[in-house]
C-alpha cells in the first residue's frame, strides 16, 4: 500500500479536526466537505479496500459508525445523511486507504448527490448469482 495522507494523519504528522479516536480507528472532519459536518472514519490498519480489512478493524468500525452518525446529526442539526464507502479507482476511491464518509444532507441541497440508474435483476441470473456469492461466503 502506498503512503497516504490518512497514514500521515494517523501518525500525527498532519493535523486534523479529530472527533474520535481509539486503538483501531480515527474520525475527523473532511477538509473538502460536501456539507457542514462531513466526517471521515478511517481504520488505522493500512488496508486499501474494505474486502482486505481485517475482521477486527471491520468490527471496530461497526461499533463506532452509528455513534459518529448520531453525533454528527446532533452537532449539526441535520436530519438526514449518507454513509459512503468506495473501493477502487473505478468506484471513485480517491485515497487508497479504507475510509467511510458520513455526509449530512440539508434542505438547501448540500451533501451528497447520487444518480441511481437502476436496472432489473433477471430471476434466473439472480438465483445463480446468489448461490455463487453464498458459496464464496461459505468458502466453497
Amino acid at each position: 500500500m502506498s503512503e497516504t495522507i490518512f497514514a500521515k494523519i494517523i501518525r500525527g504528522e498532519i493535523p486534523c479536526h479529530r472527533v474520535y479516536e481509539d486503538e483501531h480507528l480515527i474520525a475527523f472532519l473532511d477538509i473538502y466537505p460536501l456539507s457542514r459536518g462531513h466526517t471521515l472514519i478511517v481504520p488505522k490498519e493500512p488496508a486499501t479496500t474494505l474486502d482486505s480489512l481485517s475482521d477486527e478493524s471491520a468490527a471496530a468500525i461497526g461499533r463506532v459508525l452509528p455513534r459518529i452518525c448520531r453525533a454528527v446529526l446532533g452537532a449539526t442539526g441535520a436530519r438526514a445523511y449518507n454513509v459512503l464507502q468506495n473501493n477502487g479507482r473505478e468506484a471513485h476511491q480517491a485515497i487508497v486507504h479504507v475510509h467511510f464518509h458520513v455526509i449530512p444532507k440539508y434542505a438547501d441541497g448540500s451533501g451528497l448527490g447520487i444518480g441511481w440508474p437502476a436496472g432489473k435483476l433477471d430471476s434466473a441470473e439472480g438465483k445463480d448469482l446468489a448461490q455463487r456469492i453464498a458459496a464464496e461466503i461459505n468458502g466453497e
